[in-house]
């Protein structure tokens, strides 16, 4: 059905349907996938929930009885790998926010950029005609 209907319109509106319909409708389908994509890749979600979690689920045990040593011990480095667990899902969080910002900024400049081709177009071959003639 859809074939019939773009035979019988002429190749302009099939060009600005094309290129006004089609394509935004697709680079805008790719843009969402890559911030899907991101997103998962730096796991944001899974770093926040687990933000104070040893690093690597490295833990000391304290061990059986009451030894004074031991328990300092053990207490100290587990907060070390908590606050390195912490430091590294920070900035593990800051660069994958800072992806997302630059994957929305060039999605949208690659956007309008499209749109604005048309545009471009008959700029160019205005001023290079004028400029020829």
């Amino acid at each position: 059905m859809e074939i019939e209907v773009t035979r019988k319109q002429n190749i302009v509106f099939q060009y600005l349907v094309w290129h006004f319909w089609e394509v935004p409708k697709t680079i805008f389908n790719v843009w969402k996938n890559f911030i899907r994509f991101y997103f998962n890749f730096f796991s944001i979600p899974l770093l926040v929930k687990t933000f104070f979690s040893p690093w690597r689920g490295y833990r000391w045990h304290y061990g059986r009885g009451f030894d004074l040593g031991k328990y300092l011990e053990a207490l100290v480095s587990n907060l070390i790998c908590r606050f390195l667990g912490a430091l590294l899902r920070f900035f593990l969080i800051l660069i994958g926010i800072l992806v997302e910002v630059g994957v929305i900024i060039v999605g949208f400049i690659l956007f309008l950029g499209w749109l604005t081709l048309p545009i471009l177009l008959i700029f160019g071959l205005y001023h290079g005609f004028r400029i020829f003639f």
